[in-house]
C-alpha cells in the first residue's frame, strides 16, 4: 500500500495499450480517446434520460421507473467518476497517492455497476409480480417499498465490495489505467468467488427465471386470446388483446436492456474469473473488457430512446422546451428582428 513509483519511470511511460503512447505529448493517446469519448457519451446520455423522466409524467406511472432512474443516476456517476482516469492519463497531478486513488475509483465503479445489476434483477421481479399477480400488485408493490428496496440495493452493493479495502482482493479492473492497480493490486480466487456468489450468480438466475416465466405467461395469454377471437370474434376478445399486449411490449423493452447489459458484461466476467482461477493476465484484454462493460452505462439510454414510445414523446417534449427557451432568448435579444421576420423555424412544439 505504501509503494511509490520512481519519479523517472513513473506512470509517464505506463500504458495498458502501449501502441497508443505518444512520447511527444507524453500520454496514452488511444486510452485517452476511448475513455474521454465514453465519458462524454455516458454523462450526456444519462443527463438526458433523467431530464426526460422529469418532463414525461407518464413514464413515472410505471413502478419500474424508480429502478430505471436509479440506474440512470448510477450510470451518470460512472461517467463522472471516469473523469478521474481521464485526468490521470492526461498527466494531471492526483490530489492523493496513486494507490489510494485507483482503489477508490475501482471500488466506486464496482459499486455503481452492482447497483445497475441489482436494479435489473429487481425490475424483472417487479414485472413478474405484475403479470402473475395483477389483482394484488398495487398492494404488494407500493412507493415506500420501492424506495426501501432501492436503499437496500445501494447498501448491499457497497457491502459486497467493501472487503476489497481489507486486502481481500481486487474487485475489478476499473482502476488498472493506474500503474499501481495494474501491477500491484491482484485478484484473489476467494474474493472473486465471493463476488460471484453474492452478486453475479443470483442476479443472473433471477433475471433468467423471471423473464422466462414472463414470456411463457404472455405467450399463453396471447394464445388464449387468439383462440377466443377465432371462436367468438367478439369485441371483448379484442379488448383483452389490447390489455395483454402493453405488458409484453414493456417487458420486451426491459428484456432488451437486461440482455445488452449481460452481453457487454459477459467478456469482463469471463476474464475476471479466468485471471482469478488461472493467473492469466493480459493488459489489452483487461482494458478492452473493462471499458466494453462500462460502455453499457450509455447503451441503456439508446435502447430506451429507440424502444419506448412514451420516452420518445418525453424526449420530443424536452427538445421542444429547449428550442422554445432558445427562441425566447433570441426574441429577447433582438425583438425588432423577430417582429419583422416572424418566429424562428425549426423549434416549434
Amino acid at each position: 500500500m505504501n509503494f511509490t513509483l520512481d519519479e523517472n519511470q513513473s506512470s509517464h511511460s505506463f500504458c495498458l495499450l502501449a501502441f497508443g503512447y505518444l512520447e511527444t505529448v507524453d500520454f496514452c493517446l488511444l486510452e485517452v480517446l476511448i475513455i474521454v469519448f465514453l465519458t462524454v457519451l455516458i454523462i450526456s446520455g444519462n443527463i438526458i434520460v433523467i431530464f426526460v423522466f422529469h418532463c414525461a409524467p407518464l413514464l413515472n406511472h410505471h413502478t419500474t421507473s424508480y429502478f430505471i432512474q436509479t440506474m440512470a443516476y448510477a450510470d451518470l456517476l460512472v461517467g463522472v467518476s471516469c473523469l478521474v482516469p481521464s485526468l490521470s492519463l492526461l498527466r494531471y497531478p492526483l490530489p492523493v497517492e496513486e494507490s489510494l486513488t485507483c482503489q477508490v475509483f475501482g471500488f466506486i465503479v464496482s459499486v455503481l455497476k452492482s447497483v445497475s445489476m441489482a436494479s435489473l434483477a429487481c425490475i424483472s421481479i417487479d414485472r413478474y409480480i405484475a403479470i402473475t399477480k395483477p389483482l394484488t400488485y398495487n398492494t404488494l408493490v407500493t412507493p415506500w417499498r420501492l424506495r426501501l428496496c432501492i436503499l437496500l440495493i445501494w447498501l448491499y452493493s457497497t457491502l459486497v465490495f467493501l472487503p476489497s479495502f481489507f486486502h481481500w482482493g481486487k474487485p475489478g479492473y476499473h482502476g488498472d489505467v493506474f500503474q499501481w492497480c495494474a501491477e500491484f493490486w491482484h485478484t484473489d480466487p476467494n474474493f472473486t468467488l465471493f463476488i460471484v456468489m453474492m452478486l453475479y450468480a443470483p442476479a443472473a438466475l433471477i433475471v433468467c427465471f423471471t423473464y422466462f416465466n414472463i414470456f411463457r405467461i404472455c405467450q399463453q395469454h396471447t394464445k388464449e386470446i387468439s383462440e377466443r377471437q377465432a371462436r367468438f370474434s367478439s369485441q371483448s376478445a379484442k379488448a383483452g388483446e389490447v390489455q395483454a399486449c402493453p405488458d409484453k411490449r414493456y417487458a420486451m423493452v426491459l428484456f432488451r436492456i437486461t440482455s445488452v447489459f449481460y452481453v457487454l458484461w459477459l467478456p469482463y466476467i469471463i476474464y475476471f474469473l479466468l485471471e482469478s482461477s488461472t493467473g492469466y493476465s493480459n493488459r489489452f484484454a483487461s482494458f478492452l473488457t473493462t471499458w466494453l462493460a462500462i460502455s453499457n452505462s450509455f447503451c441503456n439510454c439508446v435502447i430506451y430512446s429507440l424502444s419506448n414510445s412514451v420516452f420518445q414523446r418525453g424526449l420530443k417534449r424536452l427538445s421542444g422546451a429547449v428550442c422554445t427557451s432558445c427562441a425566447s432568448h433570441t426574441t429577447a435579444k433582438d425583438s425588432y428582428t423577430v417582429r419583422s421576420k416572424g418566429p424562428p423555424n425549426g423549434c416549434q412544439v
